[in-house]
């Protein structure tokens, strides 16, 4: 047990109930090495609890939050009835992706040969780096190898959490499409529109990829794929911007489309 490891007042933490009083319950904190915590009845459910049984039961899993933590009394108080459904849901899925990640983690060590004290260290900077390990892979699962820029970790040890986060780890890509007009009536004017699809193909963002190709003279498709909307959304505008911006300069007219409206004569 990690003396040293306890939960904040106001955290929530995945609990196993091991032991049912007629005052409440006890609890084991499954993240902070089985430290015993403690629901009062008061903090069962709103209202008034006649029966603890009634509510919990040995063996069952809970989210609670923590309203008191006293290391010193080796004591932690928690609350049931402070936990909704949305925070119990989220803090449920959160603890299973973080035990996934441990998991990997372990096999990573046996891929590259690491010892135990070593991985530990390795657990260690990838949760001050990202806040927890299942967020170290999804980055790595995003980013590859470069997700790793500012961690000072063994390559091997990068190449394997890279190789199995991308073999686990499906990412919620989202996809979508602009237009642009672009026109150049110089002689040049099909090189100077190759230059500016070519501007516009150049955004770069982590995690994204761009992609145009034509679809009828002179209109030109933008599709972005992209980690969520925000990003698909600002990196389209960038490429369109890109393009247009190329085009004008060197003479020629550029025109940006969210949908695909019909061309004007």
């Amino acid at each position: 047990m990690d003396d040293n490891n306890w939960p904040e007042s106001g955290d929530f933490v995945v609990c196993t109930v091991k032991n049912v009083t007629d005052f409440g319950a006890y609890t084991t904190l499954e993240e902070f090495g089985g430290k015993e915590g403690f629901i009062h009845i008061s903090e069962i459910k709103a209202g008034w609890v006649k029966y603890v049984r009634d509510h919990v039961r040995e063996g069952q899993k809970v989210v609670c939050k923590v309203l008191n933590v006293d290391p010193s009394r080796r004591h932690i108080d928690l609350s049931l009835k402070d936990v909704n459904e949305h925070q119990k849901r989220a803090k449920i899925q959160d603890w299973k992706n973080e035990q996934k990640a441990f998991k990997w983690l372990q096999f990573v060590s046996e891929e590259t040969g690491t010892g135990e004290d070593e991985m530990d260290k390795v657990k260690l900077k990838l949760l001050d780096s990202f806040g927890s390990l299942y967020s170290a892979f999804e980055e790595a699962a995003m980013n590859g190898e470069d997700a790793f820029n500012d961690v000072k970790m063994k390559k091997k040890i990068v190449t394997s959490i890279v190789k199995v986060a991308q073999s686990n780890i499906k990412l919620p890509f989202v996809d979508i499409a602009g237009y642009i007009d672009l026109n150049c009536y110089l002689p040049d004017g099909i090189e100077i529109i190759k230059m500016a699809l070519e501007a516009g193909n150049e955004i770069e963002e982590e995690g994204v990829k761009v992609d145009i190709s034509y679809t009828g003279a002179p209109r030109y498709r933008i599709k972005v794929i992209a980690p969520d909307y925000k990003k698909a959304e600002s990196v389209l505008k960038k490429s369109a911007k890109a393009a247009i911006d190329t085009i004008e300069k060197l003479g020629g007219k550029g025109e940006f489309h969210r949908h695909n409206d019909t061309v004007k004569a």
